[in-house]
């Protein structure tokens, strides 16, 4: 058992160093080309927006560096030396199983948000203040917290009892109804989400420009996407951060536009971003991904369901009291060993798929500059590095890097003109 537990050891922290010599190599590559203005951003951008854009990212970089390097401490001590006491505590209380699960579940949770606190809030009130990101108050913040906690703990609480209830009554067959269940509850939350829980954190009023609106809805009758709401979000009550979505499904779906991003883009960028996040919901790409992350969490959940009908796992950490849910804390270790590896794969579908939404928006508009311009905008006011290393792009980019995105849309404009051209001489 010590050689196995060993070699997940192992696996942990050549996982561990392989993430920071990812981050050292995005950092040194900032570091080397930051200074240089790409062709793409030559007028928009000077030496200082770079130099201040360069800090931002470096800061954060070594902020995440030592955050994670705490929380891989305090979980590598809690799993090793503290999981078997833990556990041992919840499982003397003898309760019934569904509650042991929520004591056992819930606790763990508030005390990852109670550590995670001053990481937050050095976040939030040091590095994003100290670049004009942040407008929240402490008293804001705090409200959130307290919010997102009391919303967390009625859902997990929900989540945990059911999945449960389902264990219990079912012990050969809970790893199909929990993952169907699983399935199901993802699909109420896309339902209820933008009516309940988002207003509870965010002010939703319609659009006040109205040319902005028509234009908005205009569009999407020309890709036939029925929205029942267009809506203008108060972000700026909490950052100055720009971005727009789609949320809720079926005919609830609705778009959503920080203020941000409506006081800082002009209509025809507004409508380049949309009519991207158009081409998401006509490429189908959101039942897609569902379609690929349900069969691979069916899979998982039944790899799950046979191995935790052993005692192994408690064996293998020296866990004395034999605990369902000690097993599921081991595993999920486990399983966060086994999934890093699979990152590229997952980002690089995920990237195709914005290049498709990329050409779909052209499709549609036909407007190249005002996508670029969009992308350098967003860029701008948010910072974002213009130069990561690729293979740091690899495992953490679900996006195409910028550059990579704006020379593609270029080459949209290229191609669409070739072929422009060679029908003109066919005809001839």
């Amino acid at each position: 058992m010590t050689i196995f537990l060993l070699i997940i050891l192992t696996a942990y922290l050549l996982v561990v160093v392989l993430g920071y010599w990812l981050d050292y190599l995005n950092l040194s590559h900032l570091k080397k080309y930051g200074s240089v203005i790409p062709p793409e951003f030559e007028g928009h951008i000077d030496q200082a927006l770079l130099s201040r854009t360069k800090d931002y990212n470096v800061e954060h970089t070594k902020f995440d560096f030592i955050h994670s390097v705490f929380n891989n401490v305090i979980f590598l001590f809690f799993i090793l030396a503290l999981l078997n006491i833990y556990n041992s505590w919840v499982v003397s209380l003898d309760r019934p199983f569904v509650l042991t699960g929520l004591i056992f579940f819930l606790l763990l949770t508030y005390a990852e948000t109670i550590v995670s606190m001053p990481f937050d809030l050095y976040s939030t009130f040091k590095i994003e203040n100290k670049y004009g990101f942040n407008t929240m108050t402490f008293k804001l913040w705090l409200t959130d917290t307290i919010k997102s906690m009391l919303i967390s703990t009625v859902l997990m609480a929900l989540v945990i009892t059911i999945a449960l209830f389902i264990i219990q009554r079912s012990p050969d067959f809970w790893w199909l109804w929990v993952w169907g269940f699983f399935f199901a509850f993802s699909i109420f939350m896309m339902y209820v989400s933008p009516y309940v829980i988002e207003p509870l954190f965010h002010k939703f009023t319609p659009i006040e420009n109205e040319e902005l609106e028509s234009g908005i809805r205009g569009l999407m009758q020309k890709v036939g996407i029925r929205v029942s709401r267009v809506f203008k979000m108060d972000a700026s009550k909490r950052t100055k951060h720009t971005n727009a979505y789609f949320t809720g499904i079926g005919k609830v779906k609705r778009i959503v536009l920080f203020d941000t991003l409506i006081d800082k883009m002009d209509r025809d960028e507004v409508l380049s971003v949309l009519a991207h996040e158009a081409g998401h919901w006509k490429k189908k790409h959101l039942l897609k991904t569902l379609a690929v992350t349900e069969t691979l969490a069916l899979v998982i959940t039944y790899i799950s369901y046979q191995i935790l009908q052993s005692d192994f796992l408690l064996s293998l950490f020296h866990i004395e009291k034999n605990s369902f849910f000690a097993k599921l804390v081991v595993l999920g270790f486990i399983g966060s060993i086994v999934s890093f590896p699979f990152s590229p794969l997952f980002n690089y579908f995920s990237r195709r798929h914005e290049d498709e939404a990329d050409g779909y928006a052209y499709e549609i508009t036909g407007d190249t500059k005002s996508m670029i311009s969009t992308l350098v905008k967003l860029s701008k006011d948010n910072l974002s590095n213009l130069h990561p290393h690729p293979l740091y792009a690899l495992f953490h980019y679900s996006h195409p890097p910028v550059l990579e995105r704006i020379r593609r849309i270029k080459e949209l404009t290229y191609r669409n003109h070739r072929v422009t051209e060679t029908r003109r001489e066919k005809r001839r």
